[in-house]
């Protein structure tokens, strides 16, 4: 009788430690996958950002803002110290509105107008709201 229970207690004790080690191997990134994540989302910021300051110095963006009275300067800024989803929501705003410039028009279209007028009001509550 003595060995059946000696046997369960071996027979549980090692079915509850194979799981303890087996959570102990390493599935975690390599070091180098670590800095190339990040790496990668550095450069994609940045990309944003230049995108946004890019179609902020156009100067039909220049012309627009003067009309409605934006200070670009504020505006870019608040570019610099804005991140995440507003950041990439804005350069989204920017890249349309560099679209609808680089066909080289010189009348700016009224569907661009509220764009830029929008992507400015946006940049200009994020600096209101900090």
């Amino acid at each position: 009788m003595r060995t059946p229970v000696s046997v369960l207690v071996i027979l549980l004790t090692v079915l509850t430690a194979v799981p303890r080690v087996h959570a102990q191997a390493s599935h975690t990134a390599t070091q180098s996958a670590i800095d190339a994540a990040l790496e990668q989302h550095v450069s994609s910021v940045a990309a944003d950002r230049a995108d946004v300051l890019r179609v902020l110095e156009h100067p039909a963006v220049k012309e627009v803002a003067a009309r409605a009275g934006i200070d670009l300067r504020r505006a870019a800024s608040a570019v610099t110290t804005v991140e995440g989803h507003q950041l990439e929501a804005m350069a989204s705003q920017a890249r349309q509105v560099e679209q609808a410039l680089a066909g080289g028009q010189s009348r700016v279209v009224i569907s661009t107008t509220v764009i830029i007028i929008a992507l400015l009001v946006i940049i200009l509550l994020i600096v209101a709201l900090d």
